[in-house]
């Protein structure tokens, strides 16, 4: 009985996900134009899906907190590259502006689609398949608006491929990445404590 039940929410999962990824390709084609390219709109619309379905797919198996921590450790990695490379060649976009290694994007789709590849739709490789490829369009439209270069992209999908596999188990680098976020949830919070304890 329990297969069943196990095999029916496997089910449900996957056509969840696919229909998620159906969704937000509909809505960017429906949406009014910009002065974006399609394949623009479609690639920002899936750099904040996939990260959100990987999210919901992890809360339906009681790991949200444990996805939300390590896309927080991923998010501050890709960014702290951005800003510490500061005016590097490597850190310039091909538009010309800065702040272009590794691609963003392309971190956070990867790592929505590992955790929802690894954990959600394991036994669909229809589904596989769509979500991976949904993560390499999103690298691909960065390309073609011309917002990063190849070794941007790929430096991002490492980034979010790491960021989600290999934080899930007990070692150095997960205590490392979790005292990391403890530390920076301090400092956030340390100019507000002292404007309630001077109220």
């Amino acid at each position: 009985m329990w297969a069943k039940v196990r095999t029916g929410l496997s089910r449900w999962r996957q056509g969840i996900v696919a229909g998620l990824l159906a969704l937000t390709v509909l809505g960017v084609l429906m949406a009014p134009a910009s002065r974006k390219s399609l394949p623009e709109r479609i690639g920002d619309q899936l750099q904040v899906a996939l990260p959100m379905i990987g999210w919901g797919c992890s809360a339906v198996n009681g790991k949200a907190t444990e996805y939300a921590v390590r896309f927080a450790a991923s998010w501050i990695a890709t960014h702290g590259t951005k800003h510490g490379l500061g005016q590097a060649a490597i850190n310039i976009r091909p538009n010309g502006g800065d702040q272009g290694f590794p691609s963003g994007h392309t971190s956070a789709a990867v790592y929505g689609a590992s955790a929802l590849v690894h954990e959600c739709v394991t036994g669909n490789p229809w589904v596989q398949g769509a979500v991976i490829l949904s993560a390499g369009f999103v690298g691909a439209s960065r390309i073609e608006a011309d917002k990063h270069n190849i070794w941007q992209v790929l430096a991002g999908a490492l980034y979010g491929w790491i960021g989600d596999r290999a934080l899930r188990r007990p070692s150095r680098a997960r205590t490392a990445v979790v005292q990391g976020l403890r530390r920076v949830q301090g400092w956030i919070a340390a100019p507000f404590r002292k404007i309630f304890r001077s109220s």
